[in-house]
């Protein structure tokens, strides 16, 4: 397999759909002002995202893990005027920063921000979803899978972020820490399940692609 590097990615990223600028000010501000700036899709990712959601004909879609919205941002785009998408994150400390740039990316009428629990907001939304994005706890994954299985349409989609995890789903079998262990468990999980179809895909930091049959 090819290795990704700096000048690979420039050219990939110059023979792809140009990052919108508010998503570009996004970026910006979430590397200048928020902890922990990795977390955030990024355009090559963002775009995939949006391709997903416009081939599928999304209309419903579930994201759990906001940060600071890029990719939130990113999938209502491809969304038709009536299609809606819930996001949700338990970092109340980024709400109004999140808000801000919904609000600016003049989407806001076809997102939904919930603060809290994931696990606990996903059963007050009485919605079928079309497809469902998972890039929060590591350690919650698969919790997080089985709880959204039944509220997927037959022929929808979930995706899981960091799915290889900065390297370490290959690091030696022994005690890895919670987060390896929860993104180990919930890879294995997917693997086995009849119920879909699944492909892991190299990019960034892993995307599981699945389809339920």
């Amino acid at each position: 397999m090819l290795e990704m590097n700096a000048e690979l990615e420039r050219y990939i990223l110059s023979h792809s759909e140009p990052e919108d600028p508010l998503l570009s000010e996004l970026t910006r501000s979430t590397f200048l002002h928020v902890l922990r700036p990795r977390m955030l899709s990024g355009n090559l990712q963002g775009q995939f995202l949006k391709m997903i959601c416009r081939m599928t004909g999304a209309r419903r879609i579930l994201e759990i893990g906001t940060y600071t919205g890029y990719s939130a941002i990113a999938m209502a785009s491809g969304l038709s005027e009536e299609g809606c998408l819930h996001t949700i994150d338990i970092n109340d400390e980024l709400e109004d920063f999140t808000r801000e740039y919904i609000e600016k990316s003049g989407l806001a009428h076809r997102i939904v921000f919930h603060v809290g629990d994931a696990r606990k907001v996903i059963p007050t939304i009485d919605e079928v979803f079309d497809l469902v994005f998972i890039d929060a706890d590591k350690r919650e994954y698969s919790d997080y899978y089985r709880l959204v299985f039944d509220r997927v349409r037959p022929g929808g989609v979930i995706i899981a972020d960091d799915v290889l995890w900065d390297g370490k789903v290959l690091e030696p079998a022994g005690n890895p820490d919670a987060q390896t262990k929860g993104i180990l468990d919930f890879n294995a999980l997917v693997q086995s399940d009849a119920r879909v179809e699944n492909i892991l895909l190299p990019i960034r930091h892993g995307l599981m692609l699945i389809r339920k049959k």
